[in-house]
């Protein structure tokens, strides 16, 4: 999902000029007609995510000066670019004292403006990545610094500031890559504990031997190689959250003493006398199913209901497939910063792309599809080109279906000659797509849904080559930038000419 631009102007001349402007240049408008509707719409409680203001300076009521003096006492940290009739020197020290970040003469060029824009948006985003990493660095990471758009999303998050303020045990299930450490990490930062550490351990990681000495600690001497006193996680992270990842992985006997130190609040280190008083908060996290694994008896039923406290599920990427742009550009931002290299943005076929994969890695695949991108690009746009695995697993047809279907979907599919309806028997050679019909909950999907996801499908699958995809859906060019920016797809660019 491309950024969303607040157009404030009284003209509804320049309101219509500048809508049509900034769609074309990729981003997603919402346009008011005042000062005082701009500041309405921020600071309301139902405030939508806005990325970029386009202010006029000279209006009736609230002037563009009162709405950045609004923004500023609400603490609203949006680039705005404001733009008048009246170019002269006091107006422009005035917006940039007041806290615009860029100034255009009216009637502004659309290269003027598309220039400005992208400088915007990106210092934004860098500042905020480089925020976000102090956070993380400092251990004050909160709810709010999770890059998500995706409506599933949503529950999680709002589970996760629930939890946050109580030390209630949480479990987070959900599978390799999708983001569980930084949910715990957000629940830390956001709760009464976020000056104190946060511990992570990868319980899959710790060698069998040590387990419960890395853990619980040990004394010298206390077994060969063990020349100095260790604390142990529990004890370093006294006051404040243990992160256990993978906690199903750990082995029976480092269960029993986990167990132990959730009962009692202490812990014993190997080869220790008495027991260490502990005051830890406890969030870990699975990729397996502990209940399978509680009924065969690799998990222990008791420690189960210790941890399965308050269980917050984090969706796959592929269900939250709004998520892959947002979280590409966040990535692009990052690591382009990093890598000392100068680009701006990921094309819209490039996005329509990585919005088609399957991502079996989750968000984790992505970062690295991103990196990789970014060490091939040369230019200042990375495309389909910079994606050729992506690109490659797409035209194979190796990605499941757009949506998960649901049990109730799945029954209605075609027997295997393909005599009924629409489904994976139904695809011609060489084809293993299917488009689902209906929704998890078996409803049938809104039209524009199910166009909306035909088209990136073919945009992606015909490598952005517009003139092929408009020939292969039966419809002209014109009709397919039309449905493009109806669709809220962004307005892609050809790349055959």
């Amino acid at each position: 999902m491309s950024e969303m631009v607040l157009i404030v102007d009284d003209d509804p001349v320049q309101r219509r000029l500048l809508d049509a402007m900034i769609q074309r240049f990729g981003y997603r408008a919402m346009v008011v007609d005042s000062g005082d509707a701009a500041v309405k719409l921020m600071t309301g409680p139902e405030a939508p995510r806005i990325d970029g203001v386009v202010l006029d300076l000279v209006m009736p009521d609230l002037d563009g000066l009162g709405v950045l003096a609004r923004m500023r006492e609400a603490d609203i940290n949006i680039p705005v670019i404001v733009q008048t009739a009246h170019g002269g020197i006091d107006n422009v020290v005035s917006a940039m004292r007041a806290g615009a970040t860029d100034f255009v003469v009216k009637p502004a060029s659309a290269e003027r403006l598309q220039v400005s824009l992208r400088n915007a948006l990106t210092t934004k985003a860098l500042a905020g990545e480089l925020q976000r990493l102090k956070r993380r660095r400092e251990g004050t990471l909160t709810i709010a610094d999770v890059v998500t758009r995706s409506p599933v999303m949503q529950p999680v998050l709002k589970a996760a500031e629930k939890a946050a303020g109580s030390a209630i045990p949480v479990l987070i299930e959900g599978e390799s890559g999708v983001g569980k450490e930084l949910v715990a990490r957000a629940i830390h930062g956001t709760g009464s504990r976020r000056a104190k550490p946060f511990v992570a351990v990868n319980c899959g990681a710790l060698p069998e031997n040590l387990v419960e000495s890395i853990l619980f600690g040990h004394e010298k001497g206390a077994f060969t190689g063990a020349t100095e006193r260790h604390t142990g996680k529990f004890v370093e992270a006294d006051g404040g959250t243990l992160f256990l990842d993978e906690v199903g992985e750990l082995p029976g006997p480092a269960q029993v003493k986990l167990l132990r130190a959730l009962q009692e609040g202490e812990v014993e280190p190997v080869g220790g006398r008495k027991s260490v008083k502990v005051d830890v908060r406890i969030i870990s996290a699975t990729n397996r199913d502990l209940i399978s694994d509680v009924k065969t008896g690799r998990f222990r039923e008791d420690l189960f209901y210790r941890l399965h406290v308050f269980p917050i599920s984090v969706p796959p990427l592929r269900m939250r497939r709004d998520d892959v742009p947002e979280l590409a550009r966040h990535f692009l931002t990052r690591i382009a910063a990093e890598e000392g290299k100068r680009i701006r943005a990921i094309s819209p076929s490039g996005l329509a792309l990585l919005a088609a994969h399957h991502w079996p890695g989750n968000v984790r695949q992505l970062e690295n599809a991103v990196f990789r991108a970014v060490v091939l690009a040369d230019g200042d746009e990375i495309g389909i080109d910079e994606f050729p695995q992506v690109a490659a697993q797409v035209d194979a047809g190796s990605a499941p279906p757009l949506m998960e279907p649901s049990p109730a979907m799945a029954a209605s599919w075609p027997d295997p000659d393909g005599a009924r309806g629409i489904g994976p028997q139904a695809a011609g050679p060489g084809e293993a797509r299917s488009l689902p019909l209906t929704d998890a909950r078996g409803d049938v999907r809104p039209l524009d849904d199910i166009e909306r996801d035909t088209i990136r499908f073919a945009i992606a699958h015909y490598r952005g080559q517009m003139s092929e995809v408009a020939r292969r859906l039966k419809i002209g060019r014109s009709t397919l930038y039309r449905k493009l920016e109806g669709l809220g797809l962004g307005q892609n660019e050809p790349v055959d000419g």
